[in-house]
């Protein structure tokens, strides 16, 4: 027999309060005993035995020492049957999540809300906890009667809990014994009959009882049916076949089969087909069992949708880290060649004349290396591994000039409809990058739109608070800027739409498109620290909503970096660069610039030639990595105490951060990303050269 459990946990970070409920629920009574001896004594009468419960409290002060103290009770076996959490309890959790996780390891603890405002109504509760049958509220100031009688009743409510569940593992016992009599005696059999009936409908498991010979429903429950989209009439007297329940019937003749032969039919994959049309995943299993004489299945359905899904995105999330870690490991040589490409095709048009064979082909040279370059780019911008030159940017300033850009890219038959949020707050973002994002969502809305249609693109302030989400598995809270991108094209199904985000899946025509268009996408969002949300059915359109963090930075302005004519100088500059042909090209059209020239092929070196040098060092301009020991960074950082007064220039294929230079540091003025046209390799220079260096 259960004892009663008086032990009751305050949880409050006002040790005033604790006082509190330490004078309500344990009140000394000095006195007491002596008045009850002395009535009994003058009306001759045996004293009275006092009746009081002795509650034990134990104090905690804020939601992660309440909880260390529940489960060392439960550790030591002395669990709280109660506890009054304080329902604002800076800093940490508040008193509702305080409940929330006390429940995760204390399902039977019986919980009472205090506080003093409105913070939560009782529904706003309920949506955050699950138990709303072990959770009261209690307004400040205490009434002290009502804390006895909270008290007292769910102190007792937990014990009658707690004996309810016993009886209920006694009565299960008793099933089970009387289950081994059935073939006994008639009055024992529609006994258990009627509680497998109970059993059955109440069951949380979806179910199914049919017939071996023709495999017709002779009963469902609720959960069953509500997962096929049926009522349970509906279901009732009908086959799997007569419904199209399984995607695919032939496994529910196979289960058929090996029942009969005896043989276990255990989490079995499948599909139920709703009366919607949608599949729903399930893991089948079935036993046989006798019913009025006839053989029947039992067939349990266990939904593992939400289960499939997460497995899908884990083995999504893996498919593109995978294929990001490929791209990044060949990045580095693969842009290494496209600048050497990019470099000698474009040496050669500037000594071309316009109109000769060869100049057209040195033309098709350079867009087949831009080509290449943007493959690369858009490989490693869904892994976030792309270099980025983050700004705090105006998005309706940066998507006004898309919007040009985009009309040309869609045609005449797609309408664009823009419609920005006045005095939207900063991005901390990669302008280029926000193009592309634009660029791509436009490119797949015109393709779902052949006939045309309509695209339209906003933006708005949102303030969110949200818990981790499949799609997102990090909390949300705060200001964040949405950009809604919609289409009235064609829209998509839910097996599409749950894989418009793996690399290499298309539903386009072979050759009209490479599957990375919304990969990108996807990985962009992410490297801004962003999420997305995506809604679509067929023939009804599709909606994007693209979610950034919100800056407290004012916007500025982006500077622009163009080809133009090679700029000249006469500095010298110290060039370090591992790849033979790199280093020979970037040599090359700086000296033919003007520049003096000094190279070396590792960081070693470098410092070698600086020492040699019989000259000062106007600009160092380093690849971020190299052999030798000696990353561009650190030859940087070595060169510049010896010279403040050194302009650098970083490159690489990486990005700042893999190749173990803070990105942050280097603010987008002297870090020049690979694959870099001959232009843009001069005028960096040049612009690095003329800028004034910052006095610390």
């Amino acid at each position: 027999m259960l004892k009663p459990n008086h032990r009751i946990l305050i949880v409050d970070d006002n040790p005033a309060i604790h006082e509190d409920f330490r004078k309500i629920l344990c009140p000394t009574r000095q006195g007491k005993s002596e008045v009850q001896d002395l009535r009994a004594a003058l009306f001759d009468k045996a004293p009275q035995a006092e009746t009081k419960t002795d509650f034990e409290l134990v104090s905690a002060f804020q939601g992660q020492e309440a909880l260390e103290s529940v489960r060392q009770t439960l550790a030591e076996a002395r669990p709280f049957a109660m506890a009054f959490l304080d329902v604002r309890m800076p800093p940490g959790w508040d008193g509702v999540e305080t409940a929330a996780r006390l429940w995760q390891v204390c399902p039977d603890l019986q919980i009472v809300i205090c506080t003093a405002y409105s913070d939560y109504s009782w529904d706003e509760m309920r949506g955050r906890l699950d138990q709303p049958d072990s959770l009261g509220i209690l307004k400040k100031p205490f009434d002290n009667v009502e804390v006895q009688q909270l008290a007292h009743a769910l102190t007792k409510k937990w014990l009658l809990s707690h004996q309810a569940r016993l009886q209920l593992s006694e009565l299960e016992g008793m099933v089970e014994e009387r289950t081994r009599d059935l073939q006994k005696a008639n009055e024992s059999l529609m006994l258990s009959e009627e509680r497998f009936s109970k059993a059955f409908h109440e069951s949380p498991l979806p179910s199914g009882i049919q017939s071996v010979s023709d495999q017709r429903f002779v009963d469902v429950n609720h959960c069953l049916a509500e997962i096929a989209g049926c009522k349970r009439e509906e279901m009732i007297g009908r086959t799997p076949a007569e419904l199209f329940l399984w995607e695919k019937p032939h496994l529910a003749d196979q289960w058929v089969a090996s029942l009969l032969r005896k043989e276990t039919v255990r989490d079995q994959e499948a599909n139920i087909r709703t009366q919607a049309g949608t599949l729903h995943e399930v893991l089948v299993s079935c036993s046989l069992l006798g019913f009025a004489r006839e053989p029947h299945m039992l067939l349990l359905a266990q939904d593992v949708a939400e289960r499939a899904l997460l497995e899908r995105q884990l083995r999504q999330a893996q498919k593109m880290e995978a294929i990001g870690q490929l791209a990044a490991g060949i990045a580095h040589d693969f842009n290494n060649i496209l600048t050497v490409i990019q470099g000698h095709a474009g040496l050669m048009e500037r000594t071309l004349a316009d109109g000769k064979p060869s100049a057209k082909s040195v033309e098709q040279i350079s867009k087949a290396a831009i080509r290449a370059a943007t493959l690369i780019r858009q490989l490693l911008m869904f892994s976030r591994k792309q270099v980025m030159q983050f700004r705090h940017l105006d998005l309706n300033d940066t998507l006004s000039n898309a919007v040009k850009m985009l009309e040309r890219l869609v045609g005449e038959h797609v309408r664009i409809d823009f419609r920005p949020q006045p005095s939207l707050p900063a991005l901390h973002a990669d302008a280029s990058m926000m193009d592309q994002v634009v660029m791509n969502l436009a490119v797949n809305a015109r393709d779902a739109m052949p006939n045309g249609g309509r695209v339209s693109i906003s933006t708005s302030l949102e303030t969110i608070h949200r818990a981790p989400t499949p799609m997102d598995p990090e909390q949300r809270d705060g200001n964040f800027v949405c950009l809604t991108f919609t289409d009235t094209g064609a829209g998509m199904d839910t097996q599409i739409l749950s894989r418009i985000f793996e690399p290499f899946f298309t539903t386009k025509p072979l050759g009209k498109g490479t599957g990375l268009g919304l990969s990108t996408v996807f990985g962009i969002v992410r490297a801004h620290q962003g999420w997305l949300v995506v809604e679509s059915k067929p023939e009804q359109g599709t909606t994007f909503r693209l979610y950034f963090p919100a800056s407290q930075q004012t916007a500025e302005k982006t500077e622009l970096v163009v080809d133009t004519a090679l700029r000249s100088g006469r500095e010298t500059v110290l060039v370090a660069e591992d790849e033979d042909a790199l280093r020979e090209m970037v040599v090359q059209v700086l000296r033919i610039q003007g520049y003096t020239v000094l190279e070396a092929a590792s960081g070693r070196e470098a410092l070698e030639v600086w020492e040699r040098a019989d000259r000062p060092v106007d600009l160092l301009l380093t690849d971020m990595v190299m052999p030798g020991g000696i990353m561009g960074s650190e030859l940087a950082e070595c060169l510049v105490r010896q010279s403040p007064q050194l302009k650098v220039i970083y490159t690489s294929g990486y990005s700042p951060g893999m190749a173990g230079r803070d990105d942050s540091l280097l603010n987008g003025h002297n870090f020049l990303p690979k694959p870099y046209s001959i232009g843009k390799l001069a005028q960096f220079v040049r612009d690095c050269l003329d800028r004034t260096v910052k006095k610390n």
